[in-house]
C-alpha cells in the first residue's frame, strides 16, 4: 500500500469524527442559548474533533477493527461531552 493509498484511509478512518465535531460546534450555540460560550468556533470544532478521533482510535484498540457501531457511539458521546463541556462557560 502506497503512501496515498495510506492517507486515504487515515482520511476515511477520521471523516467521521470531523464531521461530528463541526456539526456540534455550529449547532451547540442554538441548544445552549443563555451560557456564554466559552471558546471560539475554531476552537470547539478543533476539540470535539480530537476527542472523536480519540474515541475512534480506543476503539480501533478495542475490537481490532474500524467500523463498530460502540466504536461510533462512543465516538458521540466524547464529542457530545467535550462540546457540553467547552460551551457551558466558565463560571
Amino acid at each position: 500500500m502506497g503512501p496515498l493509498d495510506q492517507l486515504y484511509h487515515l482520511a476515511n478512518f477520521l471523516a467521521p469524527a470531523i464531521v461530528v465535531g463541526l456539526l456540534l460546534a455550529l449547532a451547540g450555540p442554538l441548544f445552549n442559548k443563555n451560557s456564554p460560550v466559552a471558546l471560539g468556533f475554531i476552537v470547539q470544532a478543533a476539540i470535539n474533533c480530537i476527542a472523536g478521533a480519540m474515541a475512534l482510535g480506543i476503539g480501533l484498540w478495542f475490537f481490532g477493527r474500524d467500523g463498530k457501531m460502540a466504536s461510533y457511539a462512543a465516538l458521540l458521546v466524547f464529542a457530545v461531552t467535550s462540546q457540553w463541556v467547552g460551551g457551558r462557560g466558565w463560571r
